[in-house]
């Protein structure tokens, strides 16, 4: 693949709270505003508390989910006086950071996030551009004490529904196991050396640096498995243990799904896909056990920043 020259980026967003109990980006911003970050070098950096009020209750949103609120055509809907806070809030940081798909949005967007699946250290992307294979490679590369993977959610711009879609690049770090509520040290730490690896890489590619291509995997959203019901909609069904904690692993058909309150084992039919966000606690709301995913290995050509 041919060299590709990047423009330079000069402003940069790190995210928290967007869900007010993933306490991990909550203390990682609330940090870097105590010392005051403002710039890291050759550009900006803007810590933000996304979502203050579901902060302060410790939850994950008080109205509606904040982090589904930033689709197009959300983010231009009138507010009144019943407009749901969270809808109030996106549209404030579409205003701050953007706005989406705009010439003024930040260069780059980074939205912490925990999940209480056993997923390491993930990088949620909607656009697989150079710059965002670069950066996942490289702190792939920094990274040894938890796996370090990249989801891909194919979903077209305008439908794009989480806080990273705003800026011209962006991604969601979501980290786990952690409950929700608790800050873990061991989470806190590998999350905080994934945004310092981000501001790292951004430096030396501002002064110049000419980063190889190469490969790497990600995983594509391909569908989500709601856990078994009654006729009344209640779960009949708990994760199975052997798919408990196993994100990630490959889901063969036969491969044990649910275990049923009466004993009965569920298992997989279909082909062979990639379980993630497995028994998540945040999605027994929204019907969701787990989601599935394709291995894609994505090739990437060498980069560096414009010359003037």
């Amino acid at each position: 693949m041919e060299h590709v020259s990047l423009a330079p980026l000069s402003r940069v967003a790190i995210c928290g709270g967007t869900h007010g109990n993933e306490m991990t980006g909550v203390y990682i911003v609330r940090e870097m505003q105590r010392k005051k970050v403002s710039a890291a070098g050759s550009f900006s950096v803007t810590p933000v508390l996304t979502n203050p009020r579901a902060v302060d209750v410790c939850r994950r949103y008080t109205d509606k989910d904040l982090n589904r609120c930033f689709t197009d055509a959300l983010l231009s809907s009138p507010v009144t006086d019943s407009t749901p806070y969270e809808l109030k809030r996106a549209q404030e940081l579409n205003a701050q950071l953007g706005p989406k798909g705009g010439k003024e949005a930040v260069d780059l967007l980074v939205d912490l996030h925990n999940t209480t699946a056993n997923m390491g250290l993930c990088l949620i992307f909607y656009s697989l551009d150079w710059l965002t294979l670069h950066l996942l490679k490289y702190i792939q590369n920094k990274i040894s004490s938890v796996p370090v993977r990249a989801i891909q959610l194919d979903i077209p711009l305008s439908d794009a529904y989480s806080l990273e879609a705003v800026g011209k690049h962006g991604f969601a770090i979501e980290v786990g196991p952690q409950p929700h509520g608790v800050l873990r040290a061991d989470i806190f730490n590998v999350a905080k050396k994934a945004v310092d690896l981000t501001l790292e890489f951004i430096q030396e590619f501002n002064a110049g640096r000419t980063f190889e291509g190469g490969e790497v995997e990600a995983f594509t959203l391909v569908k989500s498995i709601d856990y078994p019901r009654d006729s009344s909609g209640e779960i009949t069904a708990a994760i199975h243990p052997e798919l408990q904690d196993n994100d990630f692993k490959l889901l063969r058909p036969g491969d044990p799904l649910f275990l049923s309150f009466s004993g009965e084992t569920l298992i997989h039919e279909g082909e062979e896909l990639y379980p993630f966000f497995i028994n998540e606690c945040a999605y027994y709301e929204k019907k969701v056990a787990f989601q599935l995913a394709r291995k894609t290995t994505y090739s990437f050509p060498s980069v560096s920043v414009e010359k003037d």
